[in-house]
């Protein structure tokens, strides 16, 4: 048996099976708001193969992704962290596709009492914050070009394919920069043959050449992940 979404393939089979009455699949759009500042988190979310976005929007607009979720993880985490609201997110898809949705209240009860279950969201909650260090030091230490490169890299891992459907504006709203500066730093990309860009989309030619030209973060949070919840061929059951 296979389990499409990484968190649930670490999970023990027995808690797994436990787990899955509660499991709907789900087909999500590009845009689709699945959750806004100050609402109270019912559901949880495991992608399979779409991309979700965690985004702060400042009080002038703009706005920035602060995390990414895809079948590596899931969103709606603070719903077992004792606290079911958050004041400042938005959880956003930013590549359609499909996900298990899930109450969060028989998830919380498991919690509570399942330390299978706590030590499976716990090592995943420290690679998230994981995430969210590497991420925040990106952004400020290293150059658009190489910060384009590895949220291209992200979006790839999570939906293992090398055709993206992403538009400028969408990218410059989540690396919180002007569409300009994407339009510079993806033309450097393809003129180095690492990526095609054309209106809403996005190919990447040479994987291991794009990984090479960006900066370290991607591998660092990557092999962060695996440290924790296992390689992802866990999925295989």
């Amino acid at each position: 048996m296979t389990v499409e979404n990484y968190l649930l393939a670490a999970m023990p089979r027995e808690l797994y099976d436990k787990l899955a009455s509660n499991l709907k699949r789900v087909s999500l759009q590009r845009g689709d708001m699945l959750h806004y500042p100050g609402e109270t988190i019912e559901d949880l979310y495991f992608p399979i193969d779409c991309v979700l976005s965690i985004t702060i929007t400042m009080n002038d607009g703009r706005t920035a992704e602060t995390g990414i979720v895809g079948k590596r993880e899931a969103i709606g985490i603070n719903a077992f962290m004792g606290g079911s609201e958050t004041t400042q997110t938005t959880y956003i898809v930013q590549v359609a596709g499909s996900a298990f949705k899930m109450d969060a209240r028989p998830l919380l009860e498991e919690f509570d009492r399942n330390k299978d279950l706590r030590d499976v969201l716990l090592f995943y909650t420290q690679a998230f914050i994981a995430q969210i260090s590497q991420t925040t030091a990106c952004n400020r230490l290293h150059t658009l070009e190489q910060r384009l490169a590895r949220w291209l890299l992200e979006v790839q891992d999570r939906v293992e394919s090398n055709e993206l459907r992403l538009t400028q504006e969408f990218i410059s709203d989540m690396l919180g920069v002007r569409r300009a500066g994407v339009t510079q730093a993806a033309q450097k990309l393809q003129d180095s043959g690492l990526i095609r860009y054309t209106r809403g989309h996005v190919d990447i030619l040479d994987l291991q050449a794009l990984e090479a030209g960006a900066c370290e973060c991607f591998r660092v949070v990557k092999d962060e992940y695996d440290r924790l919840l296992g390689e992802k061929d866990r999925g295989d059951r």
